[in-house]
């Protein structure tokens, strides 16, 4: 299988099988993000007989004597094959139709047992395809796509230069719906900055509620000095939002969401991890924030946020 730098996925694909058709990022200009400077370019396409033959290893692995051996002596059961595959990469997604119909034809080919297909996506690459094209990517398996929406404010989305706007936001998650499409939103708690993350929590919940993510998940901002924001922290440009802040964002978003979702904060940048499914579990999830709230000190969570290795 071939990989190129640091391989992303959501704690929710963990069991997918992961197939590399792009790496990095067409956009590569949010201002909080690091997660594809280790590569030496923007952005690439997979060849597809690079794809192929990823596949084929797969299935050749799936088939192999010596594996269903060993799973059979270790009392493990034969594994048929994944049923969900997500393509790496920071939005793949941003192919053109054809070609990932083309990635759904292979991967049919190869391993039959796959249902459903997921990856990034961002807003902008949604914009791209025709409400046709979006049927057709359904039709072909693509489901479940992961958008990194952030906020639904608007001047956090500029200000971070996220290419887009919530009526953007708006606009291309009710395609999404129309063409059966469910999808995951990453929110960013802390993007809004010092002072503005309750604004900005009450900005997203306005959008989120006119839509139907499946899960929302939420990470709390982590900067390092090789991003952009960082730099403008340096030039005064920008105040970082405290500790505890994040968590009255959250305590905040939460409780406005109207809609039923599953609400997850599982990454690692979360000190406290946590999920539970709105509207059932608000209350107990709004309790335990409660307690972080007033039980935590903001420098014992300053000290987990800056011992965060590079995310």
């Amino acid at each position: 299988m071939r990989f190129t730098g640091t391989i992303w996925r959501p704690p929710y694909e963990a069991a997918s099988l992961l197939i590399e058709v792009t790496a990095g990022c067409t956009h590569h200009r949010c201002k909080f993000c690091t997660l594809y400077n280790d590569l030496p370019f923007p952005f690439r396409m997979s060849p597809l007989e690079d794809i192929e033959a990823d596949l084929l290893e797969v299935q050749t692995a799936l088939h192999s004597p010596i594996g269903k051996l060993t799973a059979a002596l270790r009392g493990q059961p034969v594994q048929e094959g994944p049923d969900r595959a997500f393509l790496t990469g920071a939005n793949p997604f941003v192919l053109k139709p054809d070609r990932l119909l083309e990635i759904a034809r292979l991967i049919g080919r190869y391993l039959p047992t796959v249902q459903t297909i997921g990856c990034f996506a961002r807003i902008t690459d949604i914009a791209l395809k025709t409400d046709r094209e979006l049927s057709q990517l359904r039709t072909a398996g693509y489901d479940g796509l992961t958008i990194g929406v952030e906020t639904g404010d608007a001047s956090s989305l500029a200000f971070m230069d996220k290419g887009y706007t919530p009526e953007d936001i708006l606009i291309q998650c009710q395609r999404l719906d129309r063409a059966e499409i469910s999808y995951h939103f990453f929110y960013l708690a802390g993007i809004a900055g010092a002072g503005q993350g309750e604004r900005g929590a009450l900005a997203s919940a306005e959008i989120f509620n006119q839509l139907h993510p499946r899960l929302i998940g939420s990470s709390m901002l982590t900067i390092y000095p090789d991003s952009r924001l960082y730099q403008e922290i340096q030039a005064g440009s920008w105040t970082e939002a405290g500790e505890i802040e994040k968590f009255q964002e959250l305590k905040t978003l939460i409780s406005h969401l109207d809609i039923p979702v599953t609400f997850a904060a599982l990454g690692a940048s979360n000190a406290y991890q946590f999920q539970g499914r709105l509207p059932e579990e608000r209350q107990s999830l709004l309790s335990m924030l409660d307690q972080i709230i007033q039980r935590e000190q903001e420098g014992h969570l300053r000290a987990y946020r800056t011992g965060l290795p590079h995310l």
